[in-house]
């Protein structure tokens, strides 16, 4: 599972690679600003106080909310 953080003004930040290296990758409305390989890079471009974790939640098999018809 991917690990994914939101913050205000479009702001995205998920983990990738770069050069076999592994870099905090910083999105705004879906364009890449920035490879940081440290949190406190990260914090140039935003507040991490303001970030929030995305967390995927489980789908159950039988929810009739997210069925297929």
């Amino acid at each position: 599972m991917d690990s994914r953080w939101v913050g205000p003004d479009g702001y995205e930040i998920v983990p990738a690679y770069r050069h076999d290296r592994q870099v905090l990758r910083v999105r705004r409305h879906g364009r890449v600003v920035a490879d940081c390989l440290s949190v406190e890079e990260v914090a140039r471009y935003v507040d991490l106080a303001d970030l929030c974790e995305v967390i995927p939640l489980p789908v159950r098999a039988g929810d009739a909310r997210t069925a297929v018809r």
